[in-house]
């Protein structure tokens, strides 16, 4: 453990619990969760609703989403909300279906202070939520912005003491925050409110035990927090009470996830005020955020050098203690593959595009690019260390069989607010990834009304177009 990583940024360590005067601030008013969020925000959330929904439709397809939708099927009937590839079922059923499809290719935004991935479980709610109460598109809209605002500012305030302590932030502060999002819709009294926030925490999970074990229970994991947010407030409207100050609260929020860790500041730092939401990032790889440093270095290496597959006898990849956990050279599985910093490297250097095949079963059989893999070693950087996570740094060293070094440095991987993808390049994401399924006209001209999103009556079209493609 570095010793600044159980410290404000300002220097001063944080006790498991904030002081008096922090709690009094810490309590969400119904009041601040209905103002409309400024115009670059609401931009911002459309930039988000069209890559969720790049990732909702391919993923679908895949054998996980295909199991949740069986289970969905039988156990949330009804006709409240839009299940893509499914139809209509109840809300929770299509916030359970619609989060894990989401982030079943690993091509979901995320917030890297935080470590989390804030659309693949506020979307699903809001959205089923706001079908199943017939929302207009710009409470729908507020009710997002607060959603994926409080994913990453309570995410961000526990990293990575969360991350240490095993859970998977997604859900962790998924739930809690989609659960206001959701109340955004319902209209809560503040005493509901803190009800509902009180239930949801009692949610809040997901082990980190999945990595490099193959094991899709983390596809889930945005799904089941989407599902139980909405639950949390559907049981604080009827009534059901929850403990009060549940984020400072003993054995509340902080003292079982982030004791010792949790920033105050963080969380309460500027808000309302200040959005953080707009330094969320988007994806051009399908792969875990940590591998994107890497793939870019060696993009970069390529791009000079001409350097490929057969020409490097070793690699070398420096990186922050969080990434460098995955490391695995076993890639049996998509996930597996998706997970894997020498994987990543490898395929990168045997393929001219990152994309889906290129972590897929052909290229994971690929001996060549497998003898790579096993000759990739991925070291912690005590440098890389103390800039995590306001920089996400990898640094690259390719030892060519000639005897050549090179090398390469990245600081923020691509799609990063400070190396951002352009609206163009979010919508050529969403053709990319959602024409194969649903054919390219039909990702064409949903990908338009996904960025007017005049209407809800997008999210039935867009089932539609995937369970009939053109």
């Amino acid at each position: 453990m570095l010793p600044d990583e159980r410290r404000h940024p300002a220097g001063q360590p944080h006790r498991c619990r904030p002081r008096r005067g922090h709690r009094r601030r810490g309590r969400l008013r119904p009041g601040q969760l209905h103002r409309a969020p400024a115009p670059e925000v609401e931009h911002h959330v459309r930039r988000l609703l069209v890559d969720y929904m790049a990732a909702v439709v391919p993923g679908s397809t895949t054998d996980v989403a295909r199991a949740v939708a069986s289970h969905v099927a039988v156990t949330y009937g009804g006709d409240q909300a839009t299940a893509i590839g499914l139809g209509r079922v109840s809300a929770p059923g299509a916030a359970f279906l619609n989060g894990t499809s989401c982030h079943s290719l690993e091509v979901d935004d995320g917030y890297t202070p935080g470590s989390v991935h804030p659309s693949s479980v506020c979307f699903p709610a809001v959205l089923a939520a706001a079908e199943a109460l017939g929302s207009d598109t710009a409470t729908t809209m507020r009710g997002l912005a607060v959603a994926l605002e409080l994913t990453s500012r309570l995410a961000a305030a526990g990293h990575p003491t969360t991350w240490r302590n095993h859970f998977h932030n997604t859900p962790l502060a998924g739930v809690v925050a989609a659960a206001c999002g959701v109340a955004v819709l319902r209209g809560l009294s503040g005493d509901q409110l803190h009800d509902a926030l009180g239930i949801a925490a009692s949610h809040a999970g997901g082990l980190f035990a999945f990595l490099g074990k193959s094991a899709e229970v983390k596809r889930v994991h945005p799904g089941k927090a989407a599902r139980d947010a909405i639950v949390s407030v559907e049981l604080a409207a009827a009534g059901v009470t929850g403990p009060r100050s549940i984020i400072e609260a003993p054995h509340g929020y902080v003292e079982a996830f982030a004791a010792d860790g949790f920033k105050v500041d963080v969380l309460l730092g500027g808000l309302g005020k200040k959005w953080v939401v707009l330094d969320s990032y988007v994806k051009p790889y399908p792969s875990c955020r940590h591998l994107h440093g890497p793939i870019d270095a060696v993009l970069a290496l390529r791009a000079e050098h001409g350097v490929a597959l057969a020409d490097v006898a070793e690699v070398t990849v420096r990186t922050y203690t969080v990434a460098s956990h995955h490391a695995a050279t076993d890639v049996d599985s998509l996930l597996d593959a998706q997970m894997s910093i020498p994987f990543a490297v490898a395929t990168t250097l045997a393929h001219d595009e990152v994309g889906l095949t290129e972590f897929g079963q052909e290229a994971r059989r690929d001996r060549a690019l497998l003898d790579l893999v096993g000759r990739v070693r991925v070291l912690a950087d005590e440098q890389s260390d103390s800039e995590y996570p306001r920089l996400r740094p990898a640094t690259v060293e390719l030892t060519l069989h000639d005897g050549r070094t090179l090398s390469n440095r990245v600081e923020l991987p691509y799609g990063e607010p400070g190396n951002p993808v352009s609206d163009e390049e979010m919508t050529a994401k969403f053709i990319r990834l959602a024409g194969p399924v649903i054919g390219e006209a039909a990702a064409t001209e949903l990908v338009a009304e996904l960025w007017a999103f005049e209407s809800l009556g997008v999210i039935a079209r867009t089932d539609a177009a995937r369970r009939n493609p053109r």
